[in-house]
């Protein structure tokens, strides 16, 4: 089990992680939030649009965001009260995205954190946003 205690928690500091995403993985995201839009899905369809190919849920790809704030920063006990996001640029099947969040600020006495979250392809920022987050503490 992973915890960061809001009496641990400081200005600066930084968790990510790194994920490759798959076909299965948009096909899983597609059964567990019903979105099949061919752009997803049909390489035919989406050459036609503004992406000129398929690309990932941006939904699926601010999903790992929850996943850095549920098991690293804070971790277990976490609770996601509110994101904000901006989609900057596509993810494609296959592309390794890279998540970090970096604490901008702790609010001790209302046991919140408020981090900057942003994913990247190589370079490239995919999506960027903030997340207000309840963070456990020792005391409670």
């Amino acid at each position: 089990m992973s915890t960061l205690y809001i009496e641990d928690i400081e200005i600066g500091l930084e968790r990510g992680l790194s994920r490759i995403i798959t076909d299965a993985e948009i096909e899983a995201f597609a059964v567990a939030s019903g979105d099949r839009n061919p752009l997803h899905f049909d390489d035919d369809h989406a050459k036609e649009t503004i992406f000129k190919g398929r690309i990932a849920h941006g939904i699926l790809t601010a999903s790992l965001i929850s996943a850095v704030i549920g098991e690293q920063l804070p971790g277990h006990g976490a609770v996601y009260l509110s994101q904000t996001l901006k989609f900057r640029a596509p993810v494609r099947p296959g592309d390794k995205v890279d998540v970090t969040c970096i604490v901008k600020d702790v609010i001790q006495e209302k046991r919140r954190i408020i981090l900057d979250c942003s994913c990247r392809v190589g370079d490239t920022v995919v999506l960027d946003g903030e997340a207000s987050v309840l963070a456990p503490s020792r005391e409670s």
